[in-house]
């Protein structure tokens, strides 16, 4: 019985997504510059209130994102590197 290889849909992020993933952090610097440049919650979840009640809710938007994963990741290693320096990482957790 033969096997089909199941087809790849074409991902235009690809390259990009493999050079979040790879991306060397060497420094403590540009770990620093990381983590305050990449936001460790979504910024644009808001509840709009009108005379103190809410009218209308905007759900995080991130996810539509195509490199959120890769982001996160990017910024966990950042994090990593830094809390095995010894730094207090509990600045760049809000």
């Amino acid at each position: 019985m033969l096997e089909t290889c199941p087809r790849r849909a074409f991902d235009p992020w690809r390259p990009l997504r493999a050079w979040l993933t790879e991306l060397p952090i060497q420094d403590v610097r540009t770990a620093q510059r990381l983590c305050w440049a990449i936001p460790a919650q979504c910024p644009f979840a808001r509840t709009l209130r009108l005379f103190g009640r809410p009218v209308l809710r905007i759900p995080p938007l991130c996810h539509l994102n195509p490199l959120y994963d890769e982001l996160m990741i990017v910024r966990l290693h950042a994090l990593e590197y830094l809390a095995a320096r010894g730094e207090d990482v509990t600045r760049y957790c809000h």
